[in-house]
C-alpha cells in the first residue's frame, strides 16, 4: 500500500488513470463498483460485463453513475472508454478484446464462465484480477502457465482470504521467519447446509443462497486454502483439513500444532472454527536463530518454537482496487500458483446421491468440497469439484462419500475440462515410491 497509493495518485495527477473492466455484476462487484468510482484515485472503472444487462447498470447507478453507455462491438466500448463514458455490455468477451483496458476483474464465482473468460483475457494480452477461487483452485496452475506465456498476470485478490494470508506470509517471510501454517479463521462450518438453510441469511446481506452455502459448507474455503497451498507449497496434514474447534485466541494455536508434523510436512493450510479475532487469516511460523528468538520474546510473540502472526480482517470488495494497481503498476502478483497443484478440492457427497441425478452447482444441495493432497487426488481419479457441476451419477453413492471420476459422466465439450487435462499432462504426479507422497497418503488415511 506504501507504493501503491503513491503510483495511484501520479496517474491521477497525470491524467492517466488505470483502466478496469469488471466481469459479473452481483454482490461483491457492487462494492467494487463503489470503491473504484468513489474512493481510489488514478483508476477508472470504465466497463462492466454481465449476462444480465440490468444489473450491470446497477452497479454504476449504486456508484453514483445513471447513464452508462450500453454497446455491443469493440469499436463501441473502445469508443466510450476513450470519451471517458462507462459502459456496458452483455458480452464480456468485448472486454477481453478491448484496446483500451489495462486489467479485468473476474467477479462471477463461475468455473466454466470465468475459464473462458480468462482464457479470452490472455490471449488478448489482458491482465486478470481473479476473485475466482474456484476457477483458479481447478485449473490455476495451468492458467498461470498460459498468462505467463502472453506476458500477462493472473492472479488472485487482495482483501479476499487467500491474498490476505499470502500478504501475511510474504512479511513473515520477509523478517526471517518460517511459515509453517497458514490459516483461515471461520465463523461456521456444516458440510450439509444447502442454500434452503441459508436463505434468510442470503436474504438479510443481498447475496446469494448458493454463494452463501459455499461459505457454510466448506467449498468456498477448501478452495481458498488450495490456492493458499498452490501459491506456497504447503499442503494439507489429512483430508479435509484439521479444522478445529478453537473459541480461544489465535495465538494459542501455537500451541496446539506438533512443530514436527508441520516441518516433516513442509508447511500446512489450515482453517479453525470461533477463533478470535474474527474473521481473519493466520500464519504459524518459526525461527532457527536463537538470537532472534529472544527479540521476538522481547516483542512479546513468546518463547516459542512456534509464533503466531493475524490478520484480523479481510475486507475484501475495499482491498480489490489495491490488487489492480500492484499488477497494473508494480508488475506484482498478489497469489498464484508455484507450479502445479499441491492440494486439490475433491467433490464429496452431502446426501445420499441416486443414479441418473445431474450434480448441481457448488454451494448446493447435492455435493460439498474438502481438501486433499495433489498426489492422492491422481492416486485415487478423485473428481475436482470444479469439474463437478453438470456431471451425471453412473451409480448410488452413500452421503459423505468422496466422488471419482469413475462415477459420473462428465459432460462433453466444456473448456475447462480441456484445460484440466492440459493442467494434468504439464504437472504431472510424483512418483508412486516418493517417500513424501506415501507420508502424505499415510496422512489422509488417518
Amino acid at each position: 500500500m506504501i507504493i501503491v497509493d503513491r503510483l495511484l495518485a501520479q496517474r491521477a495527477e497525470e491524467g492517466r488513470p488505470v483502466r478496469v473492466g469488471m466481469i459479473g455484476a452481483g454482490f461483491m462487484a457492487k462494492g467494487i463498483a463503489n470503491q473504484i468510482v468513489n474512493s481510489v484515485p488514478g483508476m477508472v472503472l470504465a466497463a462492466i460485463a454481465n449476462r444480465t444487462l440490468s444489473r450491470a447498470a446497477e452497479c454504476y447507478r449504486i456508484a453514483g453513475i445513471e447513464a452508462p453507455r450500453s454497446v455491443s462491438s469493440v469499436q463501441a466500448l473502445d469508443a466510450a472508454i476513450e470519451s471517458g463514458t462507462p459502459a456496458i455490455t452483455d458480452d464480456p468477451l468485448l472486454l477481453c478484446a478491448a484496446g483500451r483496458l489495462d486489467c479485468l476483474v473476474d467477479v462471477t464465482g463461475a468455473v466454466e464462465h470465468g475459464a473462458q473468460v480468462t482464457m479470452a483475457a490472455i490471449a488478448q494480452g489482458k491482465h486478470v484480477v481473479s476473485m475466482n477461487a474456484e476457477l483458479d483452485g481447478t485449473v490455476g496452475p495451468i492458467l498461470k502457465r498460459h498468462a505467463d506465456a502472453a506476458g500477462v498476470i493472473f492472479t488472485g485478490s487482495d482483501g479476499d482470504q487467500p491474498g490476505v494470508q499470502l500478504n501475511l506470509w510474504r512479511f513473515v517471510k520477509s523478517i526471517g521467519l518460517t511459515p509453517l501454517v497458514c490459516g483461515n479463521i471461520k465463523g461456521l462450518q456444516d458440510p450439509y447446509r444447502t442454500p434452503t438453510t441459508q436463505a434468510s441469511f442470503a436474504a438479510k446481506w443481498g447475496q446469494d443462497p448458493q454463494m452463501v452455502t459455499s461459505f457454510a459448507d466448506g467449498t468456498k474455503i477448501s478452495f481458498e486454502q488450495a490456492i493458499v497451498a498452490n501459491a506456497t507449497g504447503m499442503t494439507v496434514s489429512r483430508r479435509g483439513m484439521i479444522g478445529a474447534d478453537h473459541p480461544g485466541h489465535v495465538d494459542d494455536l501455537t500451541k496446539i500444532y506438533d512443530i514436527d508434523l508441520l516441518r516433516s510436512l513442509g508447511g500446512i493450510v489450515d482453517y479453525v472454527v470461533g477463533a478470535k479475532p474474527a474473521p481473519g487469516v493466520y500464519v504459524i511460523a518459526t525461527h532457527d536463530d536463537p538470537k532472534q528468538r529472544h527479540y521476538l520474546n522481547l516483542y512479546k510473540l513468546g518463547e516459542g518454537p512456534l509464533y503466531s502472526f493475524y490478520t484480523p480482517y479481510h475486507l475484501c470488495h475495499f482491498e480489490v482496487p489495491l490488487s489492480v494497481a500492484r499488477v497494473v503498476l508494480a508488475g506484482d502478483a498478489v497469489i498464484q500458483p508455484i507450479a502445479g497443484p499441491r492440494v486439490e478440492v475433491v467433490a464429496t457427497a452431502k446426501r445420499d446421491l441416486e443414479a441418473g441425478e445431474i450434480i448441481d452447482g457448488l454451494g448446493g444441495y447435492m455435493t460439498y468440497g474438502q481438501c486433499e493432497t495433489a498426489e492422492i487426488t491422481r492416486a485415487e481419479d478423485l473428481l475436482p469439484m470444479g469439474l463437478a457441476e453438470g456431471c451425471r451419477l453412473k451409480r448410488p453413492l452413500k452421503k459423505d462419500t468422496v466422488l471419482t471420476r469413475a462415477d459420473v459422466e462428465i459432460p462433453a465439450g466444456r473448456l475447462v475440462d480441456r484445460l484440466r487435462a492440459e493442467q494434468d499432462a504439464a504437472f504431472p504426479p510424483a512418483p508412486a515410491n516418493d517417500e513424501r507422497a506415501l507420508r502424505l497418503a499415510a496422512a489422509g488415511a488417518d
